[in-house]
């Protein structure tokens, strides 16, 4: 009795560890129906959620911490323009008796007018040929420094908050490969570290995805491919990402047309602690199989040195590989 209970209590748990490889926490709809790539080679997740009431989603310091510098550049320099364009309106209503111009040459056009004390007012730059006469026109200048400083305040801290925010700039190459691996083979790819500040506990987890049939029913099944090394304790040049395809890997038997068969993706999660910053950082891509090269190898990357000279690698080379002499069998 106590052996059956026993038996009942591992075929439980051999379960519960597969219902939990089943999504990874895309969930059950996806795991069963979803034929589209799971993550992008940039990271970013292939997912989208519709309903959400728009102010709900809204967030628009996370969207301006995450945007590129590019974009969040252009969007400050818009919101600029935009301001000063809208007072410098507001100031032409007016007239020429409310913003007067005392220099040697007076604007004529009375919207440049505007717009360029705009842009004074709203810089603290203050020259003084161009200055406000009557409350009205004063009054519509305090409110306008007060919008401008507000705005030079929020744009200030994104953007320190921007250079502050500890991330991750792996660069992955660009194809895994299949290549000869001790007695065997095994499934690897590369990565280096972009950055000059150093990255400390570097750990990989490398997960396999592909559709299988359970009980007549199409469902997307995921596999942790056990690493040759899972973690580096340091990473100043590049690291191989090795999986062992062994009798105990999900990968051994297939071929390159299983994988394109079943949709297979290769999900890369890696997590390293920023030594500047000594906080964690992480970044995650994936390769299907259109990106998996087999019967290949990475070529060296190591940079020939001559005595006392630092060790040193060419990052040009990283994704360079070539095919070997002799074919891999599954």
């Amino acid at each position: 009795m106590q052996e059956q209970n026993t038996f009942q209590v591992t075929k439980a748990s051999a379960s519960n560890l597969r219902d939990e490889n089943r999504d990874l926490g895309f969930g059950s709809v996806v795991a069963r129906e979803s034929r589209q790539r799971l993550l992008n080679p940039d990271g970013s997740f292939n997912v989208q959620r519709t309903g959400l009431n728009f102010i709900t989603s809204l967030s628009l310091y996370h969207t301006f911490l995450t945007m590129s510098w590019a974009t969040f550049l252009l969007l400050v320099l818009l919101l600029y323009f935009l301001s000063n364009i809208l007072f410098g309106l507001i100031y032409a209503f007016l007239g020429a008796e409310a913003i007067v111009d005392t220099s040697n040459t007076p604007t004529e056009n009375l919207f440049l007018r505007g717009f360029f004390f705009s842009v004074q007012t709203f810089a603290t730059i203050g020259y003084g040929t161009i200055h406000p006469v009557g409350v009205i026109p004063n009054l519509l200048v305090t409110i306008e420094s007060y919008y401008s400083m507000i705005v030079t305040a929020l744009v200030t801290g994104i953007v320190f908050a921007r250079f502050s925010r500890p991330t991750a700039r792996i660069k992955f190459s660009k194809n895994a490969v299949v290549a000869p691996y001790q007695n065997g083979k095994g499934f690897m790819f590369r990565l280096v570290n972009m950055r000059s500040s150093q990255l400390i506990d570097v750990s990989a987890q490398v997960l396999f995805s592909r559709f299988v049939e359970e009980d007549g029913v199409i469902t997307r099944q995921f596999d942790n491919l056990q690493l040759e090394r899972r973690m580096v304790s340091f990473l100043p040049l590049a690291w191989t990402v090795v999986h062992s395809i062994d009798e105990a890997s999900p990968l051994y038997g297939l071929t390159h047309e299983d994988l394109e068969k079943s949709d297979a993706e290769i999900l890369i999660l890696l997590t390293a602690i920023d030594e500047g910053f000594a906080q964690t950082v992480h970044t995650r891509t994936s390769y299907k199989p259109g990106e998996i090269v087999w019967n290949a190898k990475f070529v060296n990357l190591y940079n020939e040195m001559n005595a006392n000279e630092p060790i040193s690698i060419n990052i040009r080379k990283l994704s360079q590989i070539e095919k070997v002499s002799r074919e891999l069998h599954p």
